[in-house]
């Protein structure tokens, strides 16, 4: 059965009622928002005016950072006397957005400047000496770094020692032994610094604002895709960049930004947060993980809309690229994933020949993910003998520790709890791998425990519309820290659920209420569609809340993060014949009638059981019950539903004729029949039924109804199959045979069970269960 990704925990609200009330009541809007609000610690005006309407005032003074003093002087100094200037970058998205946004500032106060942005495979991240050594040669005497710099404690050194001062300005986390540069611009660094977590983009924004004595409004939307793409958090400083370069992007005049937005498809008007994440970002970083990424500085500092529109295109062509090059690894690692020794292992580190090293970080994240274990995936270079790739981990696990204890076995190592980066020998996987197995052994690491993910708010289908999406957009921009709130749906049902993309990887299905519906996407789970078809009824669905633009017209969409069977799952399996292969699944089988039990209990294996259902003990539970026949009434199975307790119940609801079909005999033809009686004497039933059926045109089943009914009443009398009338009978009301109220009873439990379609039977037994 299918089983959720996620361990699902309600987030706990703190907020008093009184407090959400007053809260919204102040805001204007509706109360969840307010609840939402004040359990991410935004509780008080003050805080939550900042929050939702960021201004100038939540952009701090640059000159609070470490070093920053110095390190206007100096790139003024090295202005004003001509010295040649070299940007030094990284080659993702924050490296490229903060060397476009130094070199623009550089250039406009009149320097002398260029910029290098290092080659993932040749130089590798941060400070690389001989890369230093070379820009040096060609005459640099300034080197300022932007999202790189603290780890460049011996490239720092060198360019010291051929005299060329290094402004290091960065936010990555601080080494033990910071470089001896000539000033270190980082929050970490400044204890009069509000806000610890600016992006490189945001680093680099703020020298720019100390160089230009003013807050430099044309690239705040380079340093709101910086900030996005780094997935800092999207709290205090970093959320009035994101906010106020969203609302100027679309009045943005780079050409390549224009160009970049128009060939990922996007409408510039409507560029969101998601829009940076999902697109441009991923663009620029395709850059340079197929290659040298300086041409994005290009894109983003060009005048030129013919060179932009080339560049973007360009661009575009290497994420495309990117995303089938990721495919492909992902597909031969997922392989390598299941195989019998890596599906015991709890850490798997994988390799394959000539994989393209510089997408081998997604990968991982893919293979762990879906694997939920921590993972390494390496490109091995025969012709060097290394391998040299990447890992990502699972939470609660240190894989960078765990590593840490097999450096002596790398060539090169990296990274922090969740990400890593190594070069190793081939000869020395084997033991490194063994290693860190036991390292996972040592720390219990269990791979079964599901990740949690947390739910901030419980809601039905019908609780999803437009105005709750426009109230939910006053929290935006989301990212880290700051979460799109995730939504538990309780749905009626899931409907129109089909498996889409090339490769049927990804599901599309509508969620449906009582009054509504909303389409859904839930992707990676493709191979599912089967059971989550079979399960529609008994699901719950755990998502953000967005919307989708297609042909021209704009709906509610519900970006799907997990499925989880919700309470008792119920099964329809209604047939009108038995056969032997439907007593093979294990599980314990109902009957109501003890005759057809009795004679099908052997064909019931040894995890099998048989019973009666006025047998069954409420206090039992039960992991899966079938229900093999129809009781007389609805009644009987009401009460059947009300004592089980199980996780699964298939029906079976076997009943050879459905009497619905014939429904109850109509006057007239008990006229005919009682007409006929009184006048045929000796009517040999066996010999004469079919004779009479057609006299009377009356079908056999009711025939033989009637005659019963008339049988009971003492209309009639049958003895060995011979049929007489009875002189002068009593008069009694026909319904009040048994045998009448019994038919009236099928008839009515076939409208109630047999006739009803699948969901609306479904609901009607979770109804049931409800009740209880």
């Amino acid at each position: 059965m299918l089983s959720s990704k996620y361990d699902w925990q309600i987030k706990a609200n703190h907020a008093k009622p009184k407090q959400i009330e007053d809260l919204a009541s102040q805001l204007g809007t509706s109360q969840l928002i307010a609840q939402l609000l004040i359990n991410r610690g935004y509780d008080n005006s003050d805080k939550i005016r900042h929050f939702l309407s960021p201004d100038t005032s939540d952009l701090y003074d640059p000159f609070l950072l470490h070093d920053m003093d110095k390190a206007v002087e100096r790139i003024q100094m090295a202005v004003s006397e001509g010295e040649k200037i070299t940007i030094y970058g990284d080659y993702d998205a924050d490296g490229l957005t903060s060397t476009s946004i130094m070199y623009e500032t550089l250039q406009e106060i009149g320097a002398n400047v260029n910029y290098y942005i290092p080659n993932r495979f040749d130089d590798g991240y941060g400070p690389n000496i001989d890369a230093y050594r070379k820009i040096i040669s060609d005459g640099t005497t300034l080197i300022v770094t932007v999202d790189n710099g603290v780890s460049g404690f011996d490239a720092i050194e060198e360019a010291n020692k051929l005299g060329c001062d290094v402004v290091i300005t960065d936010h990555h986390e601080l080494p033990k032994k910071l470089p001896n540069a000539y000033a270190i611009v980082h929050a970490d660094l400044s204890p009069d610094y509000p806000f610890k977590y600016l992006s490189g983009a945001g680093i680099a924004f703020k020298v720019a604002t100390a160089l230009n004595d003013e807050i430099p409004q044309e690239k705040i939307d380079l340093a709101a895709i910086g900030t996005v793409a780094d997935l800092v958090s999207m709290t205090g400083e970093n959320r009035a960049i994101v906010q106020f370069g969203l609302n100027v992007i679309h009045l943005t005049e780079r050409p390549g930004l224009k160009s970049l937005i128009k060939h990922a498809k996007l409408k510039l008007p409507k560029i969101s947060e998601e829009d940076i994440g999902f697109k441009i970002a991923p663009s620029l970083n395709a850059l340079g993980r197929m290659g040298d990424a300086s041409s994005g500085v290009e894109l983003l500092t060009t005048n030129d809309e013919v060179q932009a529109d080339k560049l973007a295109k360009i661009t575009e062509k290497k994420n495309e690229q990117r995303k089938e090059l990721v495919a492909q690894i992902a597909v031969e690692a997922e392989q390598q994933a299941e195989t019998p020794e890596n599906l015991k292992r709890k850490i798997l580190i994988i390799a394959g020949k000539a994989w393209q090293t510089g997408v081998l970080g997604i990968v991982a994240s893919r293979i762990s993910d879906k694997y939920h274990k921590p993972t390494v995936v390496l490109g091995i270079d025969e012709t060097t003998g290394v391998a040299k790739g990447s890992g990502r981990s699972i939470a609660g696990f240190d894989l960078f520790k765990a590593l840490d204890r097999s450096r002596d076995q790398m060539v090169a190592f990296g990274g922090h709890e969740m990400a890593v980066g190594l070069t190793i020998s081939l000869d020395k996987i084997k033991e490194v791998s063994n290693n860190i197995e036991q390292v996972a052994t040592e720390e219990k690491l269990d791979i079964n425990h599901k990740p949690i993910l947390i739910i901030d708010y419980e809601v039905n289908a019908d609780d999803i519309n437009d105005h709750l999406y426009e109230d939910l957009s006053v929290l935006s921009p989301f990212g880290v820290d700051n979460p799109k709130p995730e939504f538990a749906i309780k749905p009626n049902n899931l409907s129109s659920i089909s498996a889409i993309g090339a490769d049927k990887s990804h599901l599309k299905f509508e969620i449906l209420g009582y009054h509504s519906k909303i389409g859904a996407i839930d992707f990676g789970v493709g191979s599912e569609l089967r059971e989550i078809q079979k399960l529609s009824n008994n699901l719950k669905v755990a998502g953000t809340l967005g919307k989708n633009e297609f042909r021209g017209r704009t709906n509610l969409q519900i970006m799907v993060d997990d499925l989880k069977v919700d309470g008792c799952v119920v099964i329809d399996q209604r047939t009108n014949k038995l056969v032997q292969q439907m007593f093979k699944q294990p599980g314990e089988y109902v009957f109501f009638n003890e005759k057809l039990k009795n004679k099908l209990t052997g064909y019931l294996n040894d995890e099998s059981t048989a019973i009666l259902a006025n047998q069954i003990d409420s206090k039992n539970p039960h992991k899966k019950i079938i229900i093999v026949d129809c009781p007389k009434n609805i009644d009987d199975f009401k009460t059947l539903i009300n004592k089980i307790d199980a996780h699964e119940i298939v029906l079976y609801l076997y009943k050879p004729q459905q009497l619905r079909s014939f429904g109850m005999p109509k006057r007239e033809q008990y006229a005919k029949l009682f007409k006929f009686v009184n006048v045929h004497q000796n009517v040999k039933l066996n010999q004469h039924l079919k004779e009479m059926c057609k006299d009377l045109k009356i079908d056999q089943t009711s025939l033989v109804f009637m005659i019963k009914v008339f049988d009971e009443l003492g209309f009639v009398t049958i003895q060995d199959g011979i049929m007489n009338k009875v002189d002068n009978p009593n008069k009694h009301p026909l319904s009040s045979a048994s045998t009448y109220k019994q038919r009236e009873q099928e008839i009515e439990l076939e409208n109630q069970l047999i006739s009803l379609n699948q969901n609306a039977l479904i609901n009607l037994i979770q109804e049931m269960q409800n009740k209880q």
